[in-house]
């Protein structure tokens, strides 16, 4: 048998059903403010660092790093293997022309100059030697030559005397055919005699030319070990301030290796190094700016090495007059490459906000909050980026880093 439910059972469910609802609403009213929290979320603006967008010039550049080296130095090599005996000057040792800097041991070098110098009186002596034995041979054969001649007129006689004998009975034929042919023999011999005098004449100018050849080669070889065994007292070729020397006394030396570099510290170039996937853009003459401290200098690239090291492309950057009282040796240096320029477009200051796509998300202040806005990066440079579109001028952008709300669509600032 059913009981009617009281009033009071009544009440406590419809009280149950109210209680679902209002904890459901409240749950849709956190979850609404949650999200709008996400996606609005708050910034202090001690936090970000903002810049308004105005017309300007752009130069595109490419980020370098450089190195201030003098204009001109030059490398002191040793002249020959040897050892470092005494050194009479350290870096940073200011020299004029023929200052002395090192002296290396001269024993290795005068020994081998010595032996050059007896090798050189010995071939002498062999071409005086050679040259008589060839005056001898010459003068001979000149002696043959006039003998045969003689014999050849007395053959030429008797060959008369035969055939004059033959007519009147006196001889026969077979005494003027021999006699013809004895002269013709003779004449046949003073023919090949003439023949080797007129080769011995040219072998001996030829022969003689050779050994004298020689002979200067010698002289010339003489003369250079001379010269190095000078330079064992290594002196400086110009004047300048020493930025090297190699101090380490006794110690074995190769020839061709370096022992000191003398430099100009009057003028001063930078060489530069960029990354080798830049190598197609780079081309002498174009713009350059160096960044020393806090001041910009201009200069231009004189040169681009040939080869490639550790994916690096090297080049060499001319200041001009202004600023360069700036450049010290060994000064690391940044230098900005200008690849590209353009004038009265829109432009704001570069931060971490810019990445480097052509197109991205940038925040912009609008009153009281920051809205993301897609824009289209133009050129860009250290200082400066383009703003192709997406925004206009006098709008204020978020340079520093959004990384904190960068997948926020606003942003309120306080």
């Amino acid at each position: 048998m059913d009981r009617p439910i009281s009033q009071t059972e009544q009440n406590r469910t419809r009280n149950r059903g109210y209680l679902k609802y209002l904890l459901l609403a409240a749950i849709l009213v956190a979850g609404f403010f949650g999200v709008r929290h996400l996606l609005r979320g708050e910034v202090s603006t001690n936090e970000i660092l903002t810049a308004t967008v105005q017309r300007g010039d752009i130069e595109e550049t490419i980020a370098a790093t450089g190195q201030v080296v003098p204009a001109f130095e030059e490398q002191i090599n040793a002249p020959v293997a040897t050892q470092i005996r005494e050194v009479l000057l350290t870096n940073g040792a200011t020299v004029e022309r023929g200052d002395k800097i090192l002296e290396l041991n001269p024993e290795f070098i005068r020994l081998e100059a010595d032996g050059r110098r007896d090798q050189l009186e010995l071939r002498r002596n062999n071409i005086t030697k050679l040259k008589l034995e060839f005056d001898k041979q010459i003068t001979e054969l000149d002696y043959d030559h006039q003998i045969l001649t003689l014999r050849i007129g007395e053959l030429e006689t008797a060959l008369a005397d035969a055939e004059r004998l033959n007519k009147i009975g006196g001889a026969t034929a077979e005494d003027v055919e021999r006699a013809r042919l004895a002269l013709e023999i003779a004449r046949l011999e003073s023919a090949k005699l003439d023949n080797e005098l007129t080769f011995r004449r040219a072998v001996v100018g030829s022969d003689r030319r050779n050994l004298e050849l020689e002979l200067a080669m010698d002289q010339k070889q003489l003369a250079q070990l001379d010269r190095k065994l000078r330079q064992t007292t290594v002196t400086a070729p110009r004047a300048g301030v020493l930025t090297w020397v190699n101090e380490n006394i006794g110690r074995q030396v190769q020839e061709g290796e370096a022992l000191a570099r003398i430099a100009d510290l009057s003028r001063f170039r930078i060489e530069g190094a960029v990354s080798d996937r830049y190598d197609q853009r780079l081309s002498v003459g174009m713009p350059a700016r160096v960044r020393i401290n806090s001041k910009s200098l201009d200069g231009t690239v004189s040169a681009i090495l040939p080869e490639v090291t550790d994916n690096t492309v090297r080049f060499i950057v001319e200041i001009g007059e202004e600023g360069r009282e700036l450049l010290k040796p060994n000064l690391r240096v940044d230098i900005a490459l200008v690849v590209g320029h353009k004038s009265d477009v829109l432009v704001v200051d570069n931060g971490p906000a810019f990445t480097g796509g052509k197109r991205q998300e940038v925040f912009v202040v609008r009153g009281a909050e920051a809205v993301r806005v897609p824009v289209e990066v133009g050129l860009s440079s250290r200082d400066r980026v383009e703003i192709a579109n997406g925004i206009q001028e006098g709008d204020r952008v978020i340079v520093s880093s959004v990384e904190a709300f960068k997948h926020r669509e606003r942003v309120a600032l306080n």
